[in-house]
């Protein structure tokens, strides 16, 4: 018997009057997973197009390959390097065993990888496990399909956690950005924050040794790096020039969070989104612009007490989390704005709101989390205002 055989015989059992009708959301989220569904629109009046949520949502994640890629290699680099400068000669705890097969020697490719991968994949599973309980728990209870949604928020919470984040506070981030970020307001499509970084933006103020500080960026217990969005906090672009080069941070070779720190990754996934037109080029340039326009005005201005000022845009394009939270986050369809012209206005005043936390805010070094989660508030305004003003020229012309 097929899969599709399997899954038909026992459909009636999830349908309405059937033994298990109350996790119906259950077999269907099975079944649409490995099926397209045949469900057809119906009515007269619809739109007819073969993109779908499960279609765009899968795009998603394949745009993040990239990402994902870079952080398994960086990650097991990282802590080899590490490793070799403490003069370690294994890994501590479970990991040990499977690296007894690879080494831990930083110019082997595979080492760095699988090594990255031993602190990649229990993040990953923690979240989609967790998440998954309770996407599947909200969709039981309120009677309705579990949405694929939960695919994207999954990987891209955990590729924005730091590489050795203690798997039950990642459960508990998760756990906060499903719940509180997105289904006590319905669910998906109904969530006016991001989830993903809901949920880091709770570990970061709950949490915040785990999540900040120079101890936290390299796999390795007892090993300090700061990244070098740090070292600019303290000293400006010569302390960052002092220990990477620009190269390094494009390329993502530095300590950071699993999948921000590499900036052609994230650019080859942007070309990806791009062409699918599963993200909005207006929101990714309205971002980029208003980096580049603060940055600018920063620089004419000047500072003599703080080296931030000077810091070039190009910079501040490549170190921290900028150029992922440009691509991935702020272009989420549901809690960005929705109207042509409010998707510029977004995204530049989450570009300008990444900068002046950069610069002016000593406290917080990484700007570009909270720009998008102080602008998903303000995304609905920004597309009120720009329907009324529609709306008036309307009149106006027609008067």
């Amino acid at each position: 018997m097929s899969a599709r055989d399997f899954l038909d015989s026992i459909e009636p059992h999830f349908t309405k009057g059937g033994r298990f009708e109350k996790y119906y959301g259950l077999y269907e989220m099975v079944d649409t997973f490995i099926y397209t569904p045949a469900d057809v629109t119906r009515g007269t009046t619809h739109v007819r197009d073969g993109n779908d949520l499960k279609r765009t949502m899968t795009f998603v994640v394949i745009a993040t390959a990239f990402c994902i890629l870079m952080a398994m290699y960086n990650t097991g680099y990282q802590a080899n390097l590490a490793m070799e400068a403490m003069g370690l000669d294994k890994a501590e705890g479970w990991r040990s065993i499977p690296m007894m097969v690879f080494g831990y020697n930083p110019m082997n490719p595979l080492s760095n990888t699988v090594h990255g991968a031993l602190y990649f994949l229990p993040i990953y599973i923690t979240t989609l496990a967790i998440g998954g309980v309770w996407e599947v728990l909200f969709a039981t209870v309120r009677g309705h399909e579990v949405n694929e949604g939960f695919l994207v928020s999954s990987m891209l919470y955990t590729l924005i956690m730091p590489p050795d984040m203690p798997l039950w506070q990642v459960a508990l981030g998760i756990s906060f950005g499903i719940v509180i970020g997105k289904e006590v307001f319905g669910g998906t499509g109904k969530n006016f924050l991001n989830p993903a970084l809901t949920g880091r933006a709770f570990l970061y103020f709950a949490y915040p040794a785990s999540i900040s500080g120079d101890s936290v960026w390299v796999a390795v217990d007892g090993y300090t790096a700061a990244t070098p969005l740090g070292l600019a906090a303290n000293g400006g672009l010569a302390a960052v020039t002092e220990h990477y080069s620009w190269m390094q941070t494009f390329f993502g070779f530095e300590p950071g969070c699993l999948g921000e720190t590499s900036t052609l990754a994230i650019m080859i996934g942007a070309a990806f989104l791009l062409y699918t037109r599963v993200a909005s080029y207006r929101i990714m340039a309205g971002v980029f612009i208003g980096m580049v326009a603060t940055s600018l005005l920063f620089n004419t201005i000047g500072s003599d007490s703080n080296p931030m000022f000077a810091f070039p845009w190009y910079w501040h394009l490549t170190v921290g989390g900028f150029a992922f939270g440009m691509v991935y986050m702020a272009t989420d369809p549901v809690s960005a704005a929705m109207t042509n012209t409010g998707r510029w206005v977004f995204g530049a005043l989450v570009g300008v709101m990444t900068v002046l936390i950069r610069v002016v805010n000593p406290a917080f070094p990484e700007g570009i989390m909270l720009a998008i989660l102080f602008s998903n508030m303000f995304a609905p305004t920004i597309d009120y205002f720009v329907i009324q003003a529609n709306i008036r020229r309307r009149i106006k012309r027609h008067a």
